[in-house]
């Protein structure tokens, strides 16, 4: 396990380059599940607001350290995936310095603490410069030279950054709209928008409006009892009788959203996903929160990932093993 994290700590770029990415291939039904392996840049935008002590952002407000973050987030999706989502950081960049606004505005720190304090309104509009960043940091070449799959950007409250965003040819939703004017990546590839402010159950979130986003649009030709992510989302309030194991918001008994600590009982086949897809017995049993760690935002979401089918084999053209789709989008046939 270690050694997914070495090159984070040392802070300097990893020669090691992912061999288990998969290729977008014809489908083959007796296939294995394959690992999807993602070269990470890691770009953290901690700025000193302290000149007297040199402290930077995430000190001074003794928020989390983004190495013990990326540990944790990296961890659980490794277990909860059975080992077939992966993730080696080959770069971190750490800027000091505030982010671009979509206007060219830039905060400077006594404003910045006065916004985080209170006392003055966050600058709008509020939405990073996705451009220069892709720019700055060379991220389409880079994509499109197989040196890196993915970008993680580290950031803090009112920096702008969406929790998930892809760019790339045919890009499309994930839970923000898609970038334009970025198909010299030659694939797409998705930015992370994590906040250190935060937790890892957080950082979960993200990736669970994201695994939303690439599922929904990986089931979206198919109807009825075809489209098993609508199968798989699919919790009491809105199918009486028929709860697997819900979205990343609604647990299978929630009534509203985050209502994750609800004591109520109901019927879910939620074991039918977990011990036996794609053969499904039937199998339901009465659940309550105490399955999902009585509303602990990190524990219900490892949760609702570990149920995510992971299995060898495909039906419909689509593989039965849905973290090569939340983990590389590119395996979702262009339109």
């Amino acid at each position: 396990m270690m050694s997914l994290f070495d090159s984070f700590f040392r802070r300097r770029k990893s020669s090691t380059r992912a061999s288990s990415q998969i290729e977008a291939d014809s489908l083959n039904a007796d296939a294995p599940p394959q690992v999807t392996s993602l070269r990470t840049l890691v770009i953290v935008y901690d700025p000193t607001v302290d000149s007297r002590s040199g402290k930077r952002l995430s000190e001074y407000m003794h928020w989390n350290r983004v190495e013990e973050l990326a540990r944790g987030f990296m961890t659980d999706i490794l277990q909860t995936s059975g080992g077939l989502a992966r993730y080696q950081i080959v770069e971190r960049i750490d800027v000091d310095g505030f982010p671009a606004k979509v206007d060219g505005y830039y905060y400077d720190a006594p404003t910045y603490l006065n916004v985080i304090r209170g006392v003055a309104r966050p600058y709008m509009p509020q939405e990073a410069d996705y451009y220069a960043i892709i720019r700055r940091f060379n991220v389409l070449q880079r994509i499109a030279s197989r040196e890196i799959d993915e970008v993680w950007v580290f950031n803090f409250p009112h920096a702008g950054f969406y929790e998930s965003i892809m760019g790339g040819p045919d890009a499309f939703w994930c839970n923000a709209p898609p970038l334009k004017n970025t198909e010299a990546a030659r694939r797409r590839f998705v930015i992370m928008g994590f906040s250190y402010e935060r937790g890892v159950g957080e950082m979960l979130e993200n990736m669970g409006h994201r695994a939303e986003s690439i599922l929904e649009k990986t089931f979206e030709g198919l109807k009825g009892d075809d489209n098993l992510w609508k199968r798989f989302t699919r919790y009491e309030q809105t199918a009486p009788g028929r709860a697997a194991v819900g979205n990343i918001h609604f647990a299978p008994n929630s009534q509203r959203d985050y209502d994750w600590n609800n004591r109520g009982t109901v019927l879910s086949e939620c074991d039918d996903w977990l011990k036996n897809f794609p053969d499904f017995k039937g199998e339901v049993r009465p659940v309550t929160s105490a399955e999902w760690g009585y509303g602990d935002i990190r524990e219900h979401h490892k949760w609702w990932f570990n149920h995510l089918p992971k299995v060898g084999g495909s039906k419909n053209g689509i593989y039965h093993n849905w973290w090569q789709y939340v983990m590389d989008p590119n395996h979702i046939r262009h339109e």
